[in-house]
């Protein structure tokens, strides 16, 4: 039986689950990370990209519009 893991804001996300958290394709994210477009922190574990939750949510509050 596999547990379910609930994310904390230090959790380390997949591509995949950052894509999915922000509602965006995973392509996009990687192609942000090499264009440098948004300032949207990664972590670098072997040859995998991963996103804290804690950056995902403070680049949601960052890109809020009035």
């Amino acid at each position: 039986m596999q547990s379910e893991i609930i994310p904390t804001n230090t959790s380390l996300l997949t591509r995949k689950q950052a894509a999915e958290y922000l509602g965006l394709k995973e392509n996009t994210l990687a192609v942000w990370a090499t264009t440098k477009r948004h300032s949207l922190p990664y972590v670098k574990v072997g040859r995998l990209v991963k996103y804290r939750l804690a950056d995902l949510q403070a680049f949601l509050e960052r890109n809020v519009q009035q």
